[in-house]
């Protein structure tokens, strides 16, 4: 297993991973903020998310808009509801995963310490505390919580974001007619293409897949399902990495006709099509 890299102590022990995150998917700046949260008609906090309220409403008509403009047609509630869950929690995982990826370090981050412009372009967290290794120099810093190895800090990690995420799932829960098993599933589904992208970007897809084995290996409750990678082979033989969803997206009730790459609905002999003819 090649070991992360070691980040420099800072004053702040997540800036150098959102700093990476942000130089190499430009769609995402990261922010951390300490007394006021940020400002602006644009910015909302996930905790109004969590309430199930306007703030859920005003993320809603947003995905539905965008789904009348791409596909020229409105979708259901449901499948609105699930866009848009999509659109939060691929980003928001990505706050706790790419931290613990790049340097071994995971936030706590509550849905109050969490703010985002309404596009998700831009998000803003207060970490108060973290959890991390033994030796790591972040670990005089105040809020540090030092766990005893690797497979603690997974712990953590998982626990971290299923702090997050529950009360977000359970938000959206009534607009998307699931049951915690499918919106955990979501859960889980996010977690691992968001960190399996940003491994890409960053030269490193393979140890990126490798982690997300140990992270999610199955049974480890709330999540369903495990990272559930597999390798196909090309037609010249190159092994082709993919994985099955654990969660249906529900893209198939717009265009009937296609599927995403990782959908168990997606054969293999279409998958082997699709990544042959983008790679």
């Amino acid at each position: 297993m090649t070991s992360a890299p070691a980040a420099p102590p800072l004053s702040s022990p997540l800036a150098a991973a959102y700093a990476r995150l942000s130089e190499v998917f430009p769609g995402l700046r990261v922010t951390e903020w300490d007394g006021a949260p940020p400002g602006g008609p644009d910015w909302v906090c996930a905790a109004g998310l969590a309430a199930g309220g306007e703030t859920l409403d005003t993320f809603l008509a947003a995905d539905d808009a965008q789904i009348v403009r791409d596909y020229g047609r409105p979708a259901r509630p449901d499948v609105v509801a699930s866009f848009a869950l999509h659109r939060y929690a691929w980003p928001a995982c990505l706050l706790f995963t790419l931290p613990w990826f790049l340097h071994r370090r995971v936030p706590h981050l509550p849905v109050q310490d969490v703010c985002f412009r309404g596009d998700v372009s831009r998000m803003a967290v207060r970490a108060r505390s973290f959890a991390c290794l033994p030796g790591d120099p972040a670990a005089a810093l105040p809020g540090a919580r030092v766990v005893a190895d690797e497979e603690a800090l997974r712990a953590e990690l998982r626990a971290a974001v299923a702090g997050h995420l529950g009360p977000v799932l359970q938000g959206f829960r009534a607009r998307m007619r699931r049951g915690p098993r499918a919106l955990w599933g979501m859960a889980s589904d996010e977690i691992v293409e968001g960190l399996w992208y940003l491994g890409h970007l960053l030269g490193e897809e393979r140890r990126a897949v490798a982690e997300l084995e140990r992270l999610l290996p199955g049974a480890t409750a709330p999540y369903i399902g495990g990272a559930a990678f597999r390798t196909l082979t090309g037609p010249d033989g190159r092994a082709l990495p993919t994985r099955d969803r654990a969660s249906c997206c529900m893209f198939y009730t717009l265009r009937p006709e296609d599927t995403c790459v990782t959908c168990p609905r997606t054969c293999d002999a279409d998958r082997i099509t699709r990544l042959t003819a983008t790679s």
